[in-house]
């Protein structure tokens, strides 16, 4: 069982996406420190799972949210479930991919294309060969070396300004200035988190009462790291920049802040990549129900499932979608899953 700080720090690092912080330096640009805030409101969903995750193995004594599902309301809730997990976890490969890929290129071109192939490739890769224990350790190397490369960035953007108070007085509270955003995160952080199995999954291997401490001071770390990120953003929103937010920032800086920013994205992505072919690999080989049967525990199926699922994340990358989408379409496709969870007790309808 993992101890406390390891599993806190696999939960913040594998919701520390490539596109969250993305997205977080561009709604800073557009909307100041109000666009920071609202993306970090995701975080929350820490906190929810956390507590909800806790009371279903306390009380309800469940090994798994897909245990719960087939056994209230039976397999083809538990596949349904699964479809729609599915469907999270093949938005990561291009969303997260993607990021990678505009570091290198446009969108579309040889460069861009070369760099999403290498990148997912190579993470494929070293996942093959690991699983969750694996991805657990690269976590938390992972996440010790965002933080050291957070606060470099840092480090470069708030002495250029001057001060601090800029950053954390920009932006407008109002609806039409990023305040309907933050509005939006306030609701589907109570739904948001049950369909990602890479968060869903750490909320069931370790004792109870560590798993509720690490998700909880995971809400604290994520929801800070990523408003910390959207300066990046607000410092580009005083320069009057435009297109993606930590691209062109770290070009004002030179050299040295791009491949510090590179690094950054790059080690985001994969620790993200590695977390979700670890968790479509547990959901295809141990969580699947097939007529009430279990499917067959098989190594090699799980690697077949990896592969299958890093060839066809990169579709969508044909149609060239907003990395924003993968966040706000997913979110809003899975509202209904709230009750269900948080009214995890009442009687299933007959």
């Amino acid at each position: 069982q993992p101890g406390f700080w390891i599993l806190t720090f696999s939960l913040v690092i594998s919701w520390l996406f490539a596109k969250s912080i993305t997205n977080a330096a561009n709604l800073g640009m557009s909307f100041g420190i109000v666009g920071g805030l609202a993306y970090a409101m995701y975080y929350f969903s820490f906190l929810t799972a956390g507590i909800i995750i806790y009371r279903m193995r306390k009380e309800g004594g469940f090994r798994s949210l897909h245990e719960f599902l087939s056994g209230k309301f039976g397999a083809g809730a538990m596949a349904v479930f699964s479809l729609v997990i599915s469907i999270r976890l093949l938005n990561e490969v291009w969303s997260n991919s993607a990021v990678i890929g505009s570091y290198f290129g446009k969108a579309g071109s040889g460069q861009y294309i070369a760099a999403v192939l290498v990148f997912t490739g190579l993470t494929l890769a070293y996942s093959l060969k690991g699983g969750l224990r694996s991805s657990l350790i690269t976590d938390m190397i992972q996440m010790v070396l965002f933080g050291v490369l957070l606060l470099i960035i840092l480090g470069y953007v708030i002495p250029a300004k001057g001060e601090l108070t800029p950053f954390i007085t920009s932006g407008t509270w109002a609806m039409d200035s990023g305040l309907n955003l933050f509005f939006v995160a306030m609701i589907q952080v109570f739904s948001y988190p049950f369909h990602d199995p890479v968060l869903t999954d750490r909320g069931f291997i370790s004792d109870p009462r560590t798993t509720l401490r690490s998700f909880i001071a995971a809400t604290a770390i994520g929801f800070i790291a990523i408003a910390l990120f959207s300066f990046v953003g607000i410092y580009g929103q005083f320069l009057g920049l435009k297109g993606e937010a930590a691209v062109e920032v770290a070009r004002t800086f030179g050299l040295g802040m791009m491949l510090i920013t590179n690094f950054i994205m790059i080690t985001s992505a994969a620790s993200t990549l590695d977390s979700t072919f670890a968790s479509v690999s547990k959901l295809a080989v141990v969580d699947w129900i097939v007529k009430g049967r279990r499917a067959v525990h098989s190594l090699s199926r799980g690697r077949w499932v990896m592969i299958v699922t890093a060839v066809g994340g990169l579709i969508p990358l044909l149609f060239a979608p907003q990395i924003i989408s993968a966040t706000t379409i997913s979110g809003t496709m899975v509202l209904g899953l709230a009750p269900v969870f948080i009214f995890w007790r009442m009687p299933a309808p007959a």
